[in-house]
């Protein structure tokens, strides 16, 4: 049929297919494409409105899930929370993120569970419904990664994850292999009865103490691919390089590319140059260009699929899990020196003072003319050159002054000005910790950043204008409550944050100026990336909050971020470029999966900012095993009713206190002031307060860190005596009157 069904028809056609009413199955069943499907979605909105059909949801879900459901429950998040799917979901069709609700007494859930449970839809940040469990129906199989102990008749699983005690027994039958000592994964076979959880070994990993298991602890705990399959690498290994056919030449423009030293690939390049316009004094003009991806991976091919279910590369201190193979990845895609690489490239000009006059994208073949590193551009931007920048001299000299303009837009633009220092943790090339130190934060990082941000946002307007779907960067503002801790933290501190108005980026960073040189600075500068949400992507624009900009899309990383290759197909097919623009730009089926490919990316970005954050807490611990009993500085940088989370100044590892070690008295605990404070002693430990600590336990598996308070600002822990032997007076000094003040400043913000 190549006309669009009218009300009737539809109606009928979805009376008698109850299970397929999503956009796509409608458009496919009547042979609708392109246009059509616009003007199929506008009816199926009218019908809606007329009362004819059920509402729908945006990507053609249900608008609602029935009160009560069949759920198949999901692993837990980083944050031990549970979240479920329903069962039997349509293929294709965005799937609701449901949070599983549990109550005191109610059956353990694990991943694999199938649940009857009752949905609430809920207005969440992360999540669309509620459920509460009615009943367990199956319980699926848990997976677990541990040490294998070898038995007399087969041997027992100790659980390497942090805070878990749980044992698990292997019958010999289900040891595949293992032997003493090896790190493995395990899955259940059968519930606890009496005695200890059965289970079977499905995967050994070797030696858990070797260097390079680090990583791979994190690999498996979180499930990122590491492999790709045999027909992802096969069709990696049939693609040709790309051509000059419909491509601008950009062969001449001294690009270069400016990444880490160790950098695994080079997905960017950019040049500059004074503007000659005599409308445009003192200006710049600035190329960025860009790995054209887009070319080497089309929609629907093996590359493409794995990509979109990867989401982005996941980075470690001994390893990358690209997004994509290495033949693309590491050498077609990777803009080599002296290499002729296809790139989707941006002409901007900037006036004098910063400010982006006008854009112009194509679609080219450039050579870079220097692969060059953070610290070799720094040096040239600083008079001293080598071998690779002398010859650049000039460009360079432009670049540094362009970006050196943009420092005034930027400061108009008051995007969030956030201090906090990069950990860096250096391997030996058999993967032990040689050692850990922060990042030094150089002029060429910020100049890169910058001019990828203009990228980035001159993507997002382009598409805009020509009305073409695409994915933005969202963040939004922070929410009403992290933002009253925020401001309680920043009240405890002695500094203040605006009240009672729309909230801006230059509000939170005059509060990061008053604190900035302060024993506070650190602490203000966490407490403001904490009270941030985080960052995700959508179909919508929603805008970016903490770069305060209105339009914002990723353009910049297609070969390790999936969200750059589809705006990159957007500006293909927006600009119809080259004959293929119809294969590799973006298509009809991939605009209605917009939001569903949202949503699976930002969760693949959660995974692996969580896994990477992970193995630097395990080699932090690592490198901290041999120094147990030694005594560091810190501070403390977070307070919960079990304890207080101590950052330690020479590495920046976080450590725990627990707050059975404070001393043998209750502490009471305010969450909103952050503090502990003794019954007895009147001892206040809260955020920010210099400590002195000693190192207790550091665990390599796990990534624990157990820490002992010495002292708290430069004074000794009171640590009063058991109350049966007398009880220890209450402290009358400091502490106390500061406990007394933060009471009588919060009792006064209720009343106001």
């Amino acid at each position: 049929m190549d006309r669009i069904p009218d009300k009737d028809e539809l109606r009928d056609w979805m009376a008698e297919n109850p299970e397929a009413t999503g956009l796509r199955e409608i458009a496919r069943a009547f042979g609708l494409k392109g246009g059509a499907r616009r003007e199929l979605r506008a009816l199926l909105a009218e019908m809606a409105d007329e009362g004819m059909i059920a509402p729908r949801r945006r990507g053609g879900r249900r608008a609602a899930l029935p009160p009560v459901g069949l759920l198949d429950v999901l692993p837990p998040d980083a944050g031990g929370d549970l979240f479920a799917r329903p069962r039997d979901w349509p293929e294709g069709e965005p799937v609701p993120r449901i949070l599983v609700v549990t109550r005191e007494g109610g059956p353990a859930l694990g991943a694999g569970d199938r649940i009857l449970a009752k949905l609430t839809a809920v207005r969440a940040e992360d999540h669309d419904y509620q459920a509460r469990v009615i009943r367990r129906l199956e319980s699926g199989p848990r997976r677990i990664l541990g040490i294998f102990r070898k038995g007399a008749e087969g041997g027992r699983l100790m659980a390497i994850d942090r805070g878990s005690d749980l044992e698990w027994r292997i019958p010999a039958a289900d040891m595949n292999g293992a032997q003493e000592g090896e790190l493995v994964e395990a899955e259940q076979t059968e519930p606890p009865r009496m005695g200890l959880p059965r289970a079977r070994v499905v995967a050994v990993l070797g030696d858990p103490s070797a260097p390079k298991s680090v990583s791979l602890i994190a690999i498996h705990q979180h499930g990122i691919p590491d492999h790709f399959p045999d027909s992802v690498l096969e069709e990696a290994a049939t693609i040709e390089p790309a051509g000059m056919a419909g491509r601008e030449d950009l062969r001449e423009l001294p690009l270069v590319t400016i990444d880490p030293s160790d950098a695994r690939d080079h997905d960017d390049a950019v040049c500059a140059a004074p503007d000659d316009d005599p409308a445009n004094p003192g200006g710049f003009v600035v190329w960025v260009a860009i790995a054209d991806v887009a070319h080497y991976v089309r929609p629907g091919s093996e590359l493409d699929r794995e990509a979109r279910k990867r989401g982005n590369s996941t980075y470690f201190p001994d390893r990358v899990v690209p997004m994509l193979p290495e033949r693309l990845s590491a050498d077609l895609c990777s803009l080599h020196e002296g290499a002729d690489r296809p790139v989707l490239a941006l002409r901007m000009v900037f006036d004098a003072q910063g400010m982006r006059r006008c854009h112009r994208f194509a679609r080219g073949m450039m050579r870079s003319h220097a692969s060059l590193s953070y610290a070799q551009a720094q040096a040239a931007f600083e008079g001293r050159h080598d071998d690779a920048t002398a010859p650049l001299a000039g460009m360079l000299d432009a670049l540094y002054a362009a970006w050196q303009a943009t420092i005034q837009a930027r400061a108009l633009r008051q995007p969030l000005d956030l201090d906090l220092p990069e950990r860096q943790i250096v391997l030996s090339d058999a993967g032990q910790v040689l050692s850990v130190a922060f990042r030094t934060r150089l002029d060429a990082h910020r100049l890169i950043e910058e001019f990828m941000v203009q990228a980035n946002v001159a993507a997002a307007e382009e598409l805009i204008a020509r009305c073409s779907p695409l994915l933005f960067r969202v963040h939004e503002e922070p929410p009403p409550d992290k933002l009253e801790a925020l401001r309680e933290v920043a009240v405890n501190s002695g500094f203040t944050l605006a009240k009672g108005q729309v909230l801006q980026t230059r509000h939170l960073n005059a509060l990061l100026a008053q604190a900035a040189g302060s024993a506070f600075d650190e602490l203000i500068n966490m407490a403001t990336l904490r009270s941030m949400t985080q960052a995700y992507y959508s179909p919508e624009n929603l805008g970016h909050f903490g770069l305060a900009l209105r339009h914002y899309a990723h353009f910049t990383s297609p070969i390790r971020r999936y969200a750059d290759l589809v705006v990159h197909r957007a500006l293909i097919g927006a600009h119809r470029w080259g004959p293929d623009a119809r294969q590799d730009g973006l298509r009809p089926e991939e605009t209605d999966l917009l939001a569903e490919t949202a949503q699976l990316i930002s969760q693949a970005e959660r995974r692996s900012m969580t896994a990477e954050r992970d193995t630097v807490d395990r080699y932090l611990a690592a490198w901290l095993t041999d120094r147990v009993g030694a005594e560091f500085e810190g501070r403390i940088a977070g307070v919960a009713r079990f304890g207080l989370f101590v950052r330690l100044d020479e590495t920046g590892a976080d450590g725990l206190v627990p707050i059975r070690s404070l001393g043998d008295e209750f502490f009471h605990h305010d969450q909103e002031a952050q503090t502990l404070t003794g019954e007895h002693s009147g001892q206040v430990l809260g955020l920010g307060q210099r400590v002195r600590v000693k190192l207790t336990e550091a665990e390599a598996l796990t990534g624990g860190v157990l820490l002992e308070m010495l002292e708290v600002e430069g004074e000794a822990l009171a640590r009063p005596a058991r109350r049966g032997r007398g009880r220890a007076p209450v402290r009358r000094g400091a502490g106390a009157r500061a406990a007394r003040e933060r009471a009588r400043r919060k009792a006064k913000r209720r009343h106001e």
